[in-house]
């Protein structure tokens, strides 16, 4: 029923909610960091970790996304007056 839904949507579409993967991958580097430690001294410590994890990570992210406009135009139509709201934040 969930794999339905999903090919309900153009192509475009689809690539953009497949790359919510980038979260979870996110995740799973935060965990990589972490995992090894048994414990931080302070708060501090493990925010600066997570800090210079993702500053490596984001190296990585310098594709931009396909037929971006194209996207963005179809979003609009089958998400019609929530997409306005989202990009007014």
């Amino acid at each position: 029923e969930n794999l339905s839904n999903y090919f309900k949507y153009p192509a475009d579409i689809r690539r953009i909610i497949y790359t919510t993967n980038i979260i979870e991958s996110v995740h799973r580097q935060f965990r990589k960091l972490t995992k090894t430690k048994g414990a931080f001294p302070n708060e501090n410590s493990l925010l600066k970790l997570l800090y210079m994890g993702i500053q490596n990570a984001q190296k990585k992210w310098t594709m931009p996304m396909r037929n971006w406009s194209l996207t963005l135009s179809q979003l609009a139509i089958f998400f019609e007056g929530r997409l306005e709201e989202a990009l007014e934040l």
